[in-house]
C-alpha cells in the first residue's frame, strides 16, 4: 500500500525545482507535439477575420515598401561609400535571383502554415521540429527581422515624411518643413517625433483589430501600386536605351551584392504565417496570400529595376537624390514634380502598410512565446472588445519608441537579413525533419520536389548570408553577440520558466491522482 505513495513522493522530488544538469540536453530538445499546439489555439486563440484577399493584401503591403522606394537605388549603384558594389541594369537578374530563394522558403512555409496554422511562425514551425531551445533562438532571431525591422522602417518613414514636408516649403510654416524641429536633440539623444507618432498610430490601428488593420492596408497598397504604375507608365517614354549597357558594370559580385541588399525589399510574405491563427480557411488561403504576394511583387520589382534602370545610368558615379530617393529623382530628372510629389505620397502609403505588417509579425511572435511560458502569460489577455493580444502590441510599440531613439538604421537594415535568412533556413530543415518524424500527418499543402526544393531554400539563403559574412561590417559581427544574448535569456530565464511550469502541471496531477485515490 505504502508503494504507490513513495513512487508519488519520488515523482514529485524529481520536478521539484528546476535543474541545469539532470537531463538538460533531452529537455532543452524536447519538441511540442503539434496536436497540443493547435488543442491550444482552439481554447484560447485569436479571433479568425481574414481571408484570401486579406492574406495577399498584407502580403503585398508587407514587401512593396522600403526596399522599392529606397534600396533599390544602392542595389542598382551601389553604395555611396563604396562598401557595396552595384548590379547596375543586371538588377533584374538580383530580383530574380533574391525572387528564387523566398520562393524556395515560401513553399516550406506554406506547408508548414497549413498543416499548423497557429501564431508564431518560424518560432512555432521550429518548436515542433527541433526542440525548446532552438524555437526560443529562432523567436529571438525573429525578433531582428519584426521588430527591429519595424523601427528602421519607422525612421525610413520619417525620412521620407520630411522630404514630403519640404515641397510644400513654401506653404507652410518654417518649422512644419525644418528637421531640426522634427528631430530635435536634446542631451544628445534625436527625437525622431514623425517616427514616433508613425509607431504610436500603427499601434492604435493593430490594437482595435487585424481585420481594420487590413483595411487600412489595403488603402495604402492601392495608393502604392498606383503610384508605382504611374512611374512605370510615365517613365517608359523616356527610356534611354544605352543606359542597359554595360548590363553588369560588376560582373556576378554585383548580381550578387543586389541580390543580398534588395532580399531585403522581399522581406514580409513569411509575416503572413505568423497571422495563421487568425484566418479563416488557413488550409486553402495561406498558401494562395504567401506565393500569390510573391509573384506580384516580383512583376512589380522587374518591371520597376527596367524603367529605372533606363532613366538613369547606373554603372557609373549616381547623384546621392537618386541612392535616398531613386524613383522620385528620375521623375523629378525629367521636370515631372508632380509625379515625382506622388510618388512621394506612394513610399508613405507604402512604408505605412510595411509598420502595420511588421508590428502584427512581432506581436504575434511574442503571443506564441508567452503561451510556451517563455514570457510572461500577462501578455496573453486579449482586449475584451478588439480580442487581440493589447497589452502586448502596445508594449511592442513603447519598446519601438525607444528604439528610434537609440538604433543605427544602417546596422538594423542588415541585421534584418541575417535574421530573415536564418528563419529562412530553419524553416526548410524543419519541413524536412518533420517528413521523417511524423509522415502520416496530414498536409494540406505539401511542398513539391521535396527534398530538392528545401535544399535549394537552404543553399540560396545560406549562400547570400555567407556571402555577406565575408564581407566587413559591424552587423556580421553584431549578429553572432545577438545570439548569445538569446542563449543567455533562454539559460537564465526561459529554461527556469518552462521547468516551473513542469512542476507546477506535476503537482497539480498528483494533487488530482491523490484526491481520486482518496475518494
Amino acid at each position: 500500500m505504502l508503494r504507490p505513495n513513495i513512487e508519488r513522493k519520488k515523482m514529485a522530488e524529481k520536478f521539484e525545482r528546476a535543474t541545469f544538469t539532470r537531463n538538460f540536453l533531452k529537455t532543452i530538445t524536447r519538441i511540442k507535439n503539434p496536436d497540443e499546439m493547435l488543442a491550444e489555439a482552439k481554447s484560447e486563440g485569436l479571433e479568425k477575420t481574414l481571408g484570401v484577399w486579406d492574406l495577399i493584401i498584407l502580403g503585398v503591403g508587407a514587401i512593396i515598401g522600403s526596399g522599392i522606394f529606397a534600396v533599390v537605388g544602392i542595389a542598382a549603384a551601389g553604395s555611396a561609400d563604396g562598401s557595396s558594389l552595384g548590379a547596375g541594369p543586371a538588377l533584374i537578374l538580383s530580383m530574380v535571383l533574391a525572387a528564387i530563394a523566398c520562393i524556395f522558403s515560401a513553399l516550406c512555409y506554406s506547408e508548414f502554415a497549413t498543416m499548423i496554422p497557429i501564431s508564431g511562425g518560424a518560432y512555432t514551425y521550429t518548436f515542433a521540429t527541433l526542440g525548446e531551445f532552438a524555437a526560443l533562438m529562432v523567436g529571438w532571431v525573429l525578433m531582428l527581422e519584426y521588430a527591429i525591422g519595424f523601427i528602421a522602417v519607422a525612421c525610413a518613414w520619417s525620412n521620407h515624411f520630411i522630404q514630403f514636408m519640404q515641397g510644400f516649403s513654401n506653404y507652410l510654416p518654417a518649422w512644419a518643413t525644418n528637421p531640426d524641429v522634427l528631430i530635435p536633440s536634446v542631451f544628445g539623444i534625436s527625437f525622431n517625433l514623425p517616427a514616433i507618432a508613425v509607431v504610436l498610430l500603427s499601434t492604435m490601428v493593430l490594437v482595435r483589430g487585424t481585420k481594420d488593420s487590413t483595411k487600412m492596408a489595403g488603402i495604402m497598397v492601392f495608393v502604392k501600386l498606383a503610384v508605382i504604375a504611374l512611374f512605370v507608365v510615365a517613365g517608359a517614354f523616356y527610356i534611354k536605351p544605352e543606359n542597359w549597357t554595360p548590363f553588369a558594370p560588376n560582373g556576378v559580385e554585383g548580381i550578387f551584392a543586389g541580390a543580398f541588399l534588395i532580399f531585403f525589399a522581399y522581406i514580409g510574405f513569411d509575416a503572413l504565417a505568423t497571422a495563421a491563427e487568425e484566418c479563416k480557411n488557413p488550409q486553402k488561403d495561406l498558401p494562395i496570400g504567401i506565393i500569390g504576394s510573391l509573384v506580384v511583387t516580383t512583376i512589380v520589382y522587374v518591371l520597376v529595376a527596367l524603367v529605372l534602370t533606363g532613366l538613369q545610368n547606373t554603372s557609373n558615379a549616381v547623384p546621392a537624390g537618386f541612392l535616398q530617393a531613386p524613383m522620385a529623382y528620375c521623375m523629378s530628372l525629367h521636370n515631372m514634380n508632380w509625379a515625382a510629389g506622388l510618388i512621394s505620397v506612394g513610399s508613405l502609403a507604402g512604408l505605412t502598410s510595411v509598420l502595420l505588417v511588421l508590428e502584427m509579425a512581432a506581436t504575434r511572435i511574442l503571443y506564441a512565446m508567452s503561451r510556451d511560458h517563455f514570457i510572461s502569460k500577462r501578455f496573453q489577455k486579449l482586449h475584451p472588445k478588439y480580442k487581440t493580444p493589447a497589452l502586448l502590441t502596445w508594449t511592442v510599440g513603447l519598446l519601438a519608441v525607444v528604439g528610434v531613439l537609440t538604433l543605427n538604421l544602417d546596422v538594423a537594415a542588415e541585421l534584418c537579413n541575417y535574421g530573415t535568412f536564418t528563419s529562412f533556413i530553419i524553416v526548410c530543415v524543419a519541413v524536412l525533419i518533420l517528413r521523417k518524424t511524423d509522415p502520416e500527418r496530414p498536409r494540406p499543402f505539401k511542398v513539391p520536389f521535396s527534398p530538392f526544393i528545401p535544399a535549394m531554400g537552404i543553399i540560396c539563403c545560406g549562400g547570400l548570408m555567407v556571402y555577406k559574412s565575408m564581407q566587413q561590417s559591424d552587423s556580421a559581427l553584431l549578429f553572432p553577440v545577438w545570439l548569445g544574448i538569446g542563449a543567455i535569456f533562454y539559460l537564465l530565464y526561459g529554461f527556469v520558466r518552462n521547468r516551473m511550469n513542469e512542476n507546477r502541471i506535476h503537482r497539480e496531477r498528483v494533487q488530482q491522482k491523490r484526491e481520486s485515490n482518496g475518494n
